[in-house]
């Protein structure tokens, strides 16, 4: 693969899918040092990108930010994906097409990686001319699910879910190579909707399984040493994290509520409250013996080292968790169909974390299940972490056969 350039567009919303590609693009790195890697995001995946010392295309500042309309579309601790892909984001997904063929104009590459990018995939099923190199799709769910019985909200779905499936039949991917981030088991056993097919038989027959791909190894902190090293003491440390989005705030306010019980009943317990890049932390009640934060990097690291941590039900933040075994509660996004049932089924079939209701917990009920957590073990297995490897070497392999 040497000298292959690679564009690389970092899709989704917030930092979960940037942490991924970075640790993807490091082991494309390791299989060949010469590879060039270009990159499309927008915030605030792309300033995770800077930070790391990624090589971003002027164009990222065309991007459309889909965070920030996500986060618009939010209705306090509710997020329906499908009510904003209907209405925001189609101006967002033109505004990303635009920019993505001035790309293919200017910078010639050999090879094209989207995470989630499906705006790109459609424009280049509608326009074949912008179209220049082979292209590897990754995915970590396969179709989307109505939330409500809004009529509108089921035919988007329905549209949507037959463009996936390629229809009846069963049509395979256009992309040359398509990437699942996870186990055939993380894929739901049922149509993608009326006379469709199957989706995890499709995708069984279509997309390469990676396992889970994390930007660390969890063998790393399985000694928790770096709980010292980040300058953590003895006391019972709970984290409260809602991930690269502002749309967890009023989960952090549920935790800042909780805490005043937790701390009658745990001497010394500490609580840090972490906002994330697009939360300002004034937005977050400040009790005493509160911490609150703003942007911390490697929150892995602090993750590791936490007695047990409260999250939302995001896919990465969760499945971090997991994989560093530590005692977790998770929110999901009240009609959020990923968090609802994508993760959370997947973490029911890890048996990891303990899942709750935002509307249906009281900070007393909250404060109980973290005095329940605190300090008991995880029973749950370890999982296959090894995805970035798998997913490089499948991406160098097609690059070998299109150089061929």
């Amino acid at each position: 693969m040497t000298g292959t350039r690679v564009l690389f567009i970092s899709g989704s919303i917030g930092l979960g899918h940037a942490a991924r590609d970075l640790a993807i693009a490091r082991e494309l790195r390791a299989l060949d040092p010469g590879v060039e890697i270009l990159w499309l995001a927008g915030d605030p995946a792309a300033r995770l990108l800077a930070e790391e010392g990624e090589t971003l295309l002027p164009e990222t500042a065309a991007w459309a930010e889909e965070t920030a309309l996500a986060e618009r579309a939010a209705d306090g601790f509710s997020l329906n994906i499908m009510s904003y892909a209907g209405q925001a984001a189609r101006s967002a997904w033109k505004r990303a097409v635009a920019a993505f063929a001035q790309v293919t104009a200017k910078y010639p590459y050999d090879l094209l990686v989207g995470d989630e990018a499906y705006e790109i995939a459609g424009a280049l099923q509608a326009r074949p001319e912008l179209k220049k190199a082979p292209f590897t799709m990754i995915y970590d769910f396969v179709g989307l699910d109505a939330m409500t019985r809004n009529p509108l909200e089921r035919l988007l779905t329905y549209r949507f879910n037959w463009g996936w499936a390629g229809g009846r039949r069963g049509r395979p991917p256009s992309q040359e190579l398509v990437l699942f981030v996870g186990e055939p088991e993380d894929v739901s056993d049922r149509p993608f909707g009326f006379l469709l097919p199957n989706r995890r038989e499709y995708a069984r027959r279509h997309y390469r399984f990676l396992g889970y791909v994390f930007p660390f190894d969890p063998a790393a902190y399985a000694d928790r040493k770096v709980r010292s090293a980040l300058g953590y003491d003895d006391r019972p440390l709970v984290l409260c994290a809602v991930g690269g989005t502002s749309v967890g705030a009023d989960l952090l306010r549920l935790c800042a509520e909780a805490y005043p019980h937790l701390e009658k009943r745990v001497a010394g317990v500490r609580m840090v409250l972490v906002c994330g890049p697009r939360l300002d932390p004034a937005a977050v009640p400040a009790l005493p013996g509160l911490e609150v934060r703003g942007y911390v990097p490697r929150l892995y690291e602090h993750l590791a080292a936490c007695d047990v941590a409260v999250v939302q039900g995001g896919g990465t933040t969760t499945l971090e968790l997991t994989a560093l075994r530590r005692p977790f509660v998770y929110f999901p996004l009240e009609n959020h169909f990923e968090q609802n049932l994508v993760v959370a089924e997947r973490l029911a079939r890890h048996r990891a974390g303990r899942r709750l209701s935002y509307s249906q917990t009281p900070p007393e009920a909250l404060a109980d299940t973290l005095i329940e957590l605190l300090g008991s073990d995880v029973t749950w297995p370890e999982i296959p972490a090894d995805g970035a490897h798998r997913a490089a070497r499948l991406i160098n392999e097609l690059a070998e056969a299109s150089r061929a």
